[in-house]
């Protein structure tokens, strides 16, 4: 139900905390007015926001282990934000849908994508709950941890220096999670033993894969 995928090279990092330096941010509110738990920064400038979401997506479309893990029918234009001493976004499940300025994007899948190094600051853990289970994500600059929509989460208070992520939500062409970690766990099988089965039997596994495909694609 996790993958955390090495998404960003130096290059790319190195851009976005450009970015960020010069960037303009706001309350994280001002996109959830009514939210008594979210307290973060958010960047709110139109050509900043352009330049990074664009270097983001264009990581995630060309990482095959982000796209085979999400089947990603469409991805909403990630968005830096930013955490410091005191800032917390309280624990809550992601909204099932988000308004985008081409109709709305159902939320199958989050994202969090790590832009500085854990050493330079104190707490902002990304606290997930499943079950009675409790996972924390801190993750080196690059990393990005994808999970499912549904699961309570939380940024844990920052307590020292500054984190800064990226944050983005995606709609998956397999929207149940159950039937997308299978057909993810079946094309990780067909691509590591492939070439040593027999070909018919790799066959008929692709008849496997193709089929379940066409079942639970939306």
């Amino acid at each position: 139900m996790f993958k955390l995928v090495p998404l960003l090279n130096d290059q790319g990092i190195r851009a976005l905390r450009e970015i960020a330096a010069g960037g303009k941010f706001v309350d994280g509110r001002i996109s959830n007015p009514h939210s008594t738990i979210k307290n973060n920064l958010q960047l709110h400038d139109a050509g900043a926001y352009e330049r990074s979401s664009k270097i983001l997506l264009d990581a995630m479309v060309q990482n095959p282990e982000f796209m085979e893990f999400a089947f990603p029918a469409r991805i909403a234009p990630p968005l830096l934000t930013r955490y410091t001493p005191g800032m917390h976004y309280g624990l809550h499940p992601d909204a099932a849908y988000i308004p985008l300025s081409d109709g709305q994007l159902r939320t199958d899948v989050s994202c969090t994508v790590f832009i500085n190094d854990p050493a330079d600051y104190d707490g902002g853990a990304l606290h997930v709950r499943l079950g009675n289970a409790d996972l924390r994500f801190k993750e080196a600059p690059g990393v990005a941890i994808v999970y499912p929509s549904h699961t309570l989460h939380e940024v844990e208070p920052v307590t020292r220096g500054e984190r800064l992520v990226a944050i983005t939500f995606i709609q998956s062409l397999i929207p149940d999670v159950e039937r997308r970690n299978l057909i993810y766990e079946l094309n990780e099988v067909a691509a590591l033993e492939g070439n040593t089965m027999a070909p018919e039997n790799y066959t008929r596994l692709q008849a496997v894969q193709y089929q379940l495909l066409r079942m639970w694609r939306r």
